[in-house]
């Protein structure tokens, strides 16, 4: 099995380019934070972020997720009345977060993720879990096998609440990766995180997160708050840029008060956006290579990145990108569409680490050609 390197011209840099050193993030007040580019999948800043910690309220983001895929798999519907338990009800106890449900009440699903997003109501997580899996038990037992399934090795749950309580923690990094994941998968339920109030039972409750109201690029996410954990604030912007619209996600994890959280979040973001740049190298299933197939009814197949590779670089630097392309050879029939083939691997023209690596794909389906085809190919090989 040999190997070949293609350098890709269009994104070669001036051959003596020397690589700027990475922008050096504000600095924050806070206990951890994190900072991340959704776009390229690249961390920007950093400290503190695999630390163990209370998550408080953030919890709820892996509360909202499972109660996602329950809508998405048809498990539950928006418009249908859950039972308020006893159990949900006697969380307004303690000053705690809540809509201010009632066991006489029969709220909707749709109402309740209100409550739970908007108003990150503690009994509304209650009625969802139970509505869900049966028992709050049952579902946290879900939340901890998302979590191993996703290999998140700095999470662990014991309620769906975020109430302080042994055992139960996360990280920056495992909690910017629920809330990745619920902007990914389920789109047409993330805008609920937007919404800057909501009145449920004649009492009107506005969201948390004062950056909805400072910053009209800024569309979610969640707060979280007790005396252990802080003043907490997973915070998502998306703006226009010449590559493309760009999303920034940042956690802020025990600052000082609600202002600071806000504050500090909003610090981090626009960091990210003035320091970095996100630069589109190649579109969605655009040919970067054709290349001979042996034994197929295409004697050629088109290779590229599938969903496009977009990445992240200091400011300034995205004419100094230098990329390669890997690739096995012989490439031989038949090949399935997405099937990987070899790689794209992305560097700054100064060296160093790679900025991507990913895989090089079949663009298209090659079968395997008839069995002259096949027999002439297995001769021309053999003689290679």
């Amino acid at each position: 099995m040999r190997s070949f390197v293609v350098l890709l011209a269009a994104c070669l840099a001036a051959a003596v380019a020397v690589a700027q050193p990475r922008p050096q993030p504000p600095e924050m007040a806070a206990r951890q934070y994190l900072l991340v580019d959704l776009a390229s999948q690249q961390v920007l800043a950093e400290s503190g972020a695999d630390q163990r910690a209370e998550p408080a309220s953030l919890t709820k983001l892996m509360t909202a997720y499972l109660v996602f895929n329950a809508l998405r798999d048809r498990k539950l519907a928006l418009e249908q009345p859950l039972p308020v338990s006893t159990r949900a009800w006697n969380e307004r106890k303690g000053g705690a977060s809540v809509m201010f449900i009632e066991p006489k009440m029969r709220p909707t699903v749709n109402e309740l993720l209100h409550g739970l997003v908007v108003q990150s109501g503690n009994d509304a997580a209650v009625a969802l879990a139970e509505g869900v899996a049966g028992s709050v038990e049952a579902f946290v037992a879900a939340m901890n096998a998302q979590a191993q399934a996703w290999g998140l090795k700095n999470t662990q749950f014991r309620n769906v609440t975020g109430l302080t309580e042994a055992g139960h923690y996360s990280s920056a990094r495992d909690i910017a990766f629920v809330a990745a994941k619920i902007i990914a998968e389920h789109p047409t339920l993330f805008p609920l995180y937007s919404v800057k109030s909501y009145t449920f039972n004649g009492i009107k409750q506005d969201n948390r997160n004062r950056l909805l109201g400072r910053d009209a690029t800024v569309d979610g996410m969640k707060t979280g708050r007790t005396d252990a954990a802080g003043w907490c604030l997973v915070a998502t912007a998306q703006r226009d840029t010449p590559a493309g619209k760009r999303r920034l996600l940042s956690v802020v994890l025990g600052a000082a008060s609600d202002e600071a959280r806000a504050g500090e979040s909003h610090k981090l973001l626009n960091w990210g956006y003035a320091a970095w740049d996100a630069v589109r190298l190649f579109e969605p299933n655009q040919a970067l290579a054709m290349v001979p197939v042996w034994k197929g009814a295409q004697r050629e197949a088109r290779l590229g990145v599938a969903g496009g590779l977009v990445v992240t670089v200091p400011k300034g630097e995205g004419a100094k990108l230098q990329s390669t392309l890997t690739r096995t050879d012989p490439l031989v029939a038949p090949l399935a569409a997405g099937q990987a083939v070899g790689t794209v691997r992305v560097v700054s023209a100064g060296g160093g680490a790679p900025l991507a690596s990913v895989p090089l794909v079949a663009l298209q389906e090659v079968p395997l050609a008839g069995w002259f085809g096949r027999a002439w190919d297995a001769l021309r090989l053999w003689m290679r």
